[in-house]
């Protein structure tokens, strides 16, 4: 059970809105990060801008970015 608690529904917020549409098309699911991130849309989009950035930069082979979050979940001590 997460210390914050996760936003279930989108409400009226245009952020959230898109944004669950867009997980729901791409995972089928609305992701648990984003739900906690969802008390602050206007942050959450901006994370989720960043995250894309890095994965889109190139600096890092394509093949290494799961390992990389993978250690850094670890370091943080996220079970996922």
């Amino acid at each position: 059970m997460p210390r914050v608690p996760e936003i279930e529904n989108p409400g009226d917020d245009p952020i959230l809105k898109e944004t669950w549409a867009k997980e729901q098309d791409l995972f089928g699911f609305v992701l648990n990060t984003t739900k906690i991130q969802a008390h602050t849309p206007g942050i959450m989009k901006a994370a989720k801008q960043l995250s894309a950035a890095i994965d889109r930069s190139g600096l890092l082979p394509k093949d290494l970015l799961p390992l990389v979050y993978l250690r850094v979940a670890l370091i943080n001590g996220c079970p996922f």
